[in-house]
């Protein structure tokens, strides 16, 4: 008996290998190459991890940490090229990974990251991660594990050199340490730009030291709850104590944590609208020079249908006033000095030129420039400021309304207003990092607006994960890249900040990083789901808006019909109007439906393999009709 079980063992060992090199490899972003091989890597106690060469180390010690700290396993990483897993640099650097890129080899005896520059060595160690049980993204020993890894053959290297995302921590303070969270979550999917939105008319979030009363006023507003936009104004001698900043130290703690993860971080100083911190803290730099508080989400403006705009409370510096520019001075010669970024990002959106209009200073500087226009004057103010910029060896970038006044040829454009900008910049010769709100705002509704928080608008992760940063015609090699923003109006927490940042930047991690012929989103979206499980482990909020289904109303031959279907392949849609729970049971969208007469609603939800997924979602008729289009 003996031997044939010895020789069951072996048939079933043997059976066991192609299933184990048939895991699901669920990398994102997607791999420029994936080649999978027989066989798996196992992790056990005794795995060395091994870097070849002084630059290597830094890669091999993060994957030591992570790894002995979900395994329970005490790894550590050693000189030596030797390892079970060992992290090289190539002696003859490959031409076809440039900076970034990486080739990592798992064979059932070695694992081997390969790179011209230590970033690749890094990225490569988060694609390895991402090969492991998703366990491995957890905080503390994960029993009962078995770490193995499918073998595969990697060549990877990013599509664009900037992979960034803004988080904005003016609305919102967001602390150091939340920020380092933030900013560790970017770096798994390889993110290398880190924008920093420090300033605005909600607070001030940065320690300059030559103007002390811009943390000292401008960082902290009354407190108030409720939606962003239709709070109380603050109240004469009502004490502001929401809110807070980051010291320089903060700042350079900051910066290099980023570093280490090959990320930039670009800060951003909105001027020269979006400045009622500032004005808070120095009034005297307005047009009125009237006295103003940290905006804490009341309304002061009124925006029109045609896009145009009115400030009711001045929040924009005076262009025409030379103290202004020494000012500005002051705050870039600081900010140049703290930041290593090449960019500083000046901001240039959103300025309302109506108290500049009414200021017998700047009609004075209008007729001194011969300028006929007042929206001509954010162009001066503009030019100024890149020239402090360059005289600290910086270079300005702006969002994409600093074209309209003419900006330097150094300086770089972020457009977001859609694609329009970012073409004009281009066939300028500017460089342009493309953000536009159509498919990388994170803070939009990203599913069904009766289920999410509503705003004022919305972007599902299947349109960001459509999204080609490089306009048909446009020379590509002035896109830098692309962005996805997160405007924190209506995110006052980290959780809800993540919440509303995945998946939507896993989808924008693809499209900046994977070529762009080989995004699928079919092929996507199984990837999206196992993160989910690593999320999860990781203790990292995300959303499932990709499960509730797109409701449409469109007029076809005078009638209201309904249209429905699923974000993502796979999903049964079942519904009802009699003021039943739909269920499986239920009618089963198939196609164009007529809207009922009567008081009815609709109640929908997506099921999936015979199991409800998403939400509920329930509208009434006339919600139903105010969502018609005609057809």
């Amino acid at each position: 008996m003996k031997p044939i079980w010895s020789a069951f063992v072996a048939l079933l060992y043997f059976f066991s290998l192609p299933l184990f090199a048939q895991q699901p490899i669920s990398i994102i972003p997607q791999p420029v190459s994936v080649q999978a091989q027989p066989g798996v890597f196992r992790l056990t106690k005794a795995t060395s991890i091994h870097f070849g060469q002084l630059p290597g180390q830094y890669a091999a010690n993060t994957l030591a940490e992570k790894l002995s700290r979900t395994t329970g396993y005490p790894l550590r990483a050693i000189p030596g090229d030797r390892g079970g897993i060992q992290f090289s640099i190539n002696a003859t650097p490959n031409p076809a990974l440039g900076a970034e890129g990486y080739t990592l080899d798992v064979t059932p005896k070695q694992v081997v990251i390969r790179a011209n520059q230590p970033a690749g060595l890094f990225y490569g160690m988060q694609s390895l991660l991402q090969l492991l049980p998703k366990e491995v993204a957890g905080s503390k020993v994960a029993p009962n594990v078995a770490w193995t890894v499918p073998a595969v053959r990697i060549t990877d290297q990013p599509r664009f050199g900037w992979r960034g995302i803004m988080l904005d921590v003016s609305r919102h303070f967001f602390t150091k340490a939340e920020v380092k969270r933030y900013i560790d979550q970017l770096a798994t999917y390889k993110y290398n730009v880190f924008h920093w939105h420090l300033t605005d008319d909600n607070g001030w979030r940065i320690e300059i030291k030559s103007l002390p009363k811009l943390t000292e006023v401008g960082a902290w507003r009354v407190e108030r709850s409720g939606k962003f936009g239709q709070r109380e104004a603050p109240k004469p001698g009502e004490p502001a104590k929401y809110g807070g900043f980051y010291t320089q130290d903060d700042i350079r703690e900051v910066i290099q944590y980023a570093a280490d993860r090959y990320i930039t971080v670009v800060p951003e100083i909105d001027v020269p609208g979006h400045s009622m911190a500032a004005l808070a803290a120095y009034p005297e730099l307005s047009c009125t020079k009237a006295i103003v508080q940290v905006n804490p989400g009341s309304s002061f403006s009124d925006w029109f249908g045609n896009g145009t705009f009115k400030m009711n409370i001045e929040n924009t510096l005076n262009p025409s006033d030379e103290n202004v520019y020494v000012f500005m001075d002051k705050v870039l010669t600081e900010v140049a000095a703290l930041f290593p970024s090449q960019y500083v990002h000046v901001g240039g959106d959103e300025c309302y030129k109506g108290y500049w209009a009414n200021d017998p200073g700047c009609q004075a500087l209008m007729k001194k420039l011969n300028i006929r226009h007042v929206e001509d004057l954010q162009g001066y103010f503009m030019e100024r400021v890149a020239k402090i910029l360059q005289a600290k060896g910086k270079k300005m970038l702006g969002w994409d309304e600093i074209l309209e006044g003419g900006v330097p040829g150094d300086a770089a454009v972020m457009s977001w207003r859609g694609i329009k900008g970012g073409i004009e910049a281009a066939q300028g010769g500017h460089n342009v990092v493309m953000t536009p709100t159509t498919f990388a705002y994170l803070d939009y509704t990203q599913g069904d607006p009766t289920i999410d928080p509503a705003i004022y608008a919305n972007l599902r992760t299947r349109k960001s994960y459509s999204y080609n940063p490089v306009p048909e015609g446009v020379n590509a090699k002035y896109i830098l890249g692309g962005q996805g923003n997160l405007w924190t109006e209506q995110i006052p927490t980290l959780r809800h900040a993540e919440y509303m940042t995945y998946p939507r930047a896993w989808a924008l991690a693809e499209v900046f990083w994977s070529p762009n012929e080989a995004k699928n989103w079919a092929g996507f979206v199984p990837r999206m789901e196992a993160h989910f499980g690593r999320a999860d482990a990781a203790g990292i909020n995300y959303a499932k808006a990709i499960y509730d289904p797109i409701i449409r109303t469109v007029n076809k031959d005078g009638k209201a019909m309904l249209e429905m279907e699923g974000e993502i392949p796979g999903l049964d849609l079942f519904y009802s109007f009699d003021d039943t729970m739909p269920d499986e049971s239920s009618l089963r969208y198939t196609g164009p439906v007529l809207i009922p007469d009567g008081p009815i609603t609709l109640r929908t939800v997506a099921y999936r393999g015979g199991k409800p997924v998403g939400h509920l979602v329930t509208l009434k008729r006339d919600d139903l009709l105010k969502r018609r289009k005609e057809q």
